[in-house]
């Protein structure tokens, strides 16, 4: 998610640790150390769905994901600086009635810790990437928002084999695909931040989204070699630029586009009567 995103970010943060007080995730403290996948689960039930909340390591941290559904394999990958929850509340258990949702949450995001270091969108996309394997999943449908977008692209790009169909919505693949106005605040608030700036979650997300993706992380040519089936949403006022959003489609070879109108940002929460259906027929299409 990106001021709207800056500005936003600072509540979000705070919304994100209200959720994890409000539903904890299981303890992994006696987890197998030898186990790729935590020991320790737990399950809770909502009105229509039970998701199972689990522990995994991944590359040296630990990483939180949720499952619920059966069916086809499909990965839900969220907004930057959001948790599974807040990126797709409406899309859950509507997913979940046809398919087998798997949901990861990114470093320093969600439940799962934060790790030293900067945010880097190919160490989340490795890291999901390994997630899927602990798993033995290939080929499975992604659906992705935002910096979950950006990672869905990147699953495709790199570990081809274990992508099926993907959906983004408001994707970019460079930085110069935000709106000037949000690059302009954040440089703003990087340049008055300390030399030695402390090492935020929202200090973090800040230089990612002005610095990342990178050309080498993502690029059209990397786009023209994504051979899957790849449905591109974006919002008519999003923050993404709607000509980066159509260089992005018209990139990928196996693309289709739907420009969402009145809509921002927030596409599966503004418009959930529209783009669930449109997912779900898009995936059910072989």
């Amino acid at each position: 998610m990106k001021t709207a995103l800056f500005v936003a970010l600072f509540f979000l943060l705070q919304i994100s640790a209200g959720a994890a007080n409000r539903a904890q995730p299981p303890s992994d403290a006696n987890a197998n150390a030898n186990a790729n996948v935590s020991a320790s689960a737990s399950a809770s039930t909502t009105t229509t769905t039970t998701t199972t909340a689990s522990w995994t390591t991944v590359h040296g941290h630990r990483l939180y994901y949720q499952s619920s559904g059966s069916g086809r394999p499909l990965l839900l990958l969220h907004g930057g600086g959001a948790s599974i929850e807040e990126s797709f509340a409406r899309q859950l258990d509507n997913f979940a009635a046809t398919h087998r949702v798997i949901a990861p949450e990114q470093v320093g995001q969600g439940h799962s810790p934060d790790v030293a270091g900067p945010l880097s969108y190919r160490a989340m996309m490795e890291d999901t990437a390994a997630l899927l394997r602990q798993l033995h999943l290939t080929n499975v449908d992604v659906v992705g928002w935002s910096d979950g977008g950006i990672l869905a692209l990147m699953l495709a790009a790199y570990h081809p084999e274990l992508v099926g169909r993907a959906v983004i919505s408001g994707a970019n693949i460079a930085p110069a695909g935000l709106l000037e106005a949000d690059l302009t605040q954040m440089r703003s608030a990087e340049q008055s931040a300390p030399a030695i700036a402390a090492s935020t979650m929202a200090d973090k997300l800040r230089r990612l989204w002005l610095y990342s993706p990178t050309v080498d992380e993502l690029n059209p040519r990397l786009l023209s070699h994504i051979h899957k089936p790849v449905l591109v949403l974006a919002g008519d006022r999003d923050v993404i630029k709607l000509d980066h959003t159509l260089a992005i489609y018209r990139a990928l070879p196996e693309a289709k586009l739907s420009i969402l109108s009145n809509t921002g940002h927030a596409t599966f929460a503004e418009k959930p009567d529209i783009v669930n259906p449109l997912i779900l027929t898009f995936l059910a299409q072989r």
